[in-house]
């Protein structure tokens, strides 16, 4: 049975895409290389790549010149799924994928930056790969006004996508302190640091459409993995 959380290979497609080009493996004014080649690199079919290659042409990051081939463009404002999804490989870029541990609806911890007017919130907890690889153990708390009720088949691979599409709120700012903090002990055997271990740990609070503080979260990084990345432009 097909996955109904999952982003269409076509949109995971072109989101690896433009996070080559955010890492700097693709360059402004780049040559991608021939499709079938491309395709065969990237384990698609030629139709489903050339689908990935239309939307990011409608989307402003490529350039498709008849008879020549595919061409990086760079959006000065670059509007794309994982935006403010900050952590990369180490040697750059990385689909993410994410694995629901759980979600429940708790009261707030009180460690967290302040969010949202209800007491409660809902506790997203998951395990995020990197093109496969373990890399960042997330808990991620939404005020509970913006979603009384919400179980791990609500949530796509990126959740300010299930914001938007499902939710009818989006995220518009966030910002992000980094720290070490121990591995909690809810961590699967599958991420590559014990439960104790000191690691990255980036504390992040943002903000909806309407300036509300709506989300806090907790995300542990596997250094030996990725690293977390903010580029300044």
């Amino acid at each position: 049975m097909p996955d109904q959380t999952a982003l269409p290979l076509y949109v995971q497609l072109s989101e690896l895409v433009i996070r080559e080009i955010a890492a700097g493996r693709y360059l402004d004014g780049d040559k991608l290389p021939p499709e079938r080649e491309m395709a065969a690199s990237l384990g698609t079919s030629v139709g489903t790549l050339r689908k990935a290659l239309a939307e990011l042409t409608a989307r402003g990051f490529l350039e498709r010149r008849h008879g020549s081939g595919n061409y990086v463009r760079v959006p000065e404002q670059p509007d794309n799924i994982y935006a403010f999804f900050r952590t990369e490989l180490i040697e750059g870029g990385g689909l993410p994928t994410a694995e629901v541990l759980s979600v429940d609806r708790r009261p707030k911890r009180g460690d967290l930056p302040p969010f949202g007017p209800e007491a409660e919130g809902q506790r997203i907890r998951r395990l995020r790969r990197l093109s496969g690889q373990p890399a960042v153990l997330e808990e991620i708390w939404l005020d509970a006004s913006y979603a009384p009720t919400l179980t791990g088949e609500d949530l796509s691979e990126s959740l300010y996508y299930t914001y938007r599409s499902r939710l009818g709120f989006w995220i518009t700012r966030a910002e992000d302190r980094v720290s070490l903090r121990a591995v909690p002990d809810w961590a699967p055997p599958s991420f590559g640091l014990a439960p104790g271990a000191h690691t990255v740990c980036v504390i992040r609070q943002s903000w909806d459409q309407q300036g509300r503080p709506c989300e806090a979260s907790l995300n542990w990084i596997d250094t030996n993995v990725a690293a977390y990345v903010a580029r300044i432009r």
